[in-house]
């Protein structure tokens, strides 16, 4: 390989991206690594390798693939959340509200499911739309009123949580906090499996939902690179009084990415809570961390949609790692500590960026000073 084949790869936003995500993994375990000395230096090691076997950790092959398929399903959620951030973050906006659209979703699909005995694609469309409609709330207040959208969507998640709440306390059992599981009240409502859970040990918690979510992430990446649509949407964000004056509908924009940002977190809990793998404990007081999560894993994939389905798998693999930890020595959530350095670190991914075209920048002055040179000679 030449110096300028060398030079071109070094150069390229996509090979930049994923060296600088990989570092931030390097350096954030390393962090986590010191954190769990200074706790207990004599399980550091054990635990920092639980967190990374995830479920690599039992010996048997049908165990392994079991669990996997454990991970695969809770990660096709996260990169259904990952997406509704990247997706309103390309157009200029800050979905934070991902977390209590994700939470209408679960509300929507569990009510249409266990309350209404609907199927499970009408569950499905149920969670996608409501959760649009309240995704399209931040966008018609930041279009119309020009409020802040991260003000608007922290505030509609608690409304969404304590609503949610409420309407889903007339479909939980008895005896427990929890709602009635889908399996022994409407089976209709769960996703089918095509004959994946046989793939993962007779999982039946891996559903349709999981492919669906990887055909998601691609979608949306033609959607915003290949299409007029994603363009005027990306314009908008960047500029929206320019996108006016070009004869784009400006407000219609931001509405419209903001619906399909929420569209997509209720997807994520829709493919979740409809695989049956979770019920909803309709007394909780905090917003699930799954939309959270969302934004980590998009800053960590680069901000693009393919490279968020890599980014999802590893954040949900070190997030179950961790309860494989020693609980005498360490908490299982050692491991969001550790993803909360690496998401800290993605942070820097920019200025790593910077930093790397400058250093090439220097060598190729050099370089061709040393041309010049010699040409003189």
């Amino acid at each position: 390989m030449n110096k300028n084949t060398k030079q071109s790869i070094l150069r390229n936003d996509g090979f930049q991206t994923i060296i600088a995500s990989l570092l931030c993994i390097v350096i954030g375990l390393l962090v986590g690594y010191v954190v769990l000395l200074v706790i207990n230096p004599g399980g550091a090691a054990g635990a920092i390798a639980a967190i990374l076997k995830n479920y690599l950790y039992y010996p048997s092959q049908a165990a392994v693939m079991k669990y996997l398929g454990t991970t695969l399903v809770k990660a096709s959620a996260l990169l259904m959340c990952s997406l509704s951030v990247l997706f309103a973050y390309k157009v200029g906006l800050f979905n934070i509200g991902a977390a209590g659209q994700y939470v209408v979703g679960a509300g929507a699909c569990l009510y249409f499911g266990l309350k209404l005995n609907m199927p499970w694609i009408v569950c499905l469309l149920a969670a996608v739309v409501l959760a649009a409609a309240v995704g399209g709330v931040s966008g018609a207040l930041k279009a119309y009123f020009n409020v802040n959208e991260v003000i608007s969507c922290i505030m509609l998640n608690w409304i969404s949580l304590y609503i949610v709440n409420m309407v889903l306390t007339g479909v939980k059992e008895q005896s427990t906090p929890y709602t009635r599981p889908l399996s022994s009240v409407n089976k209709s409502a769960l996703v089918p499996t095509l004959g994946l859970d046989k793939m993962f040990s007779n999982n039946e918690f891996v559903t349709l939902g999981v492919p669906l979510a990887v055909v998601m992430a691609i979608v949306i990446w033609v959607l915003l690179e290949k299409t007029k649509f994603g363009y005027e949407l990306k314009a908008t964000g960047m500029n929206k009084q320019a996108a006016k004056y070009c004869g784009m509908h400006e407000k219609t924009n931001i509405i419209l990415t903001m619906m399909i940002a929420g569209g997509l977190a209720g997807f994520g809990a829709g493919i979740f809570y409809l695989s049956g793998i979770e019920q909803w404990m309709v007394q909780q007081t905090s917003v699930p961390a799954m939309g959270f999560n969302g934004i980590a894993a998009a800053f960590l994939g680069g901000l693009n949609p393919i490279g968020t389905i890599f980014s999802s798998y590893f954040i949900q693999h070190i997030t179950s790692g961790g309860t494989y930890v020693d609980k005498t020595m360490y908490c299982t959530q050692i491991s969001d500590l550790i993803s909360a350095f690496i998401i800290y670190l993605c942070g820097f991914v920019l200025f790593f960026k910077l930093w790397l075209n400058r250093y090439l920048d220097k060598k190729d002055e050099k370089r061709l000073a040393r041309t010049q040179e010699g040409g003189e000679a």
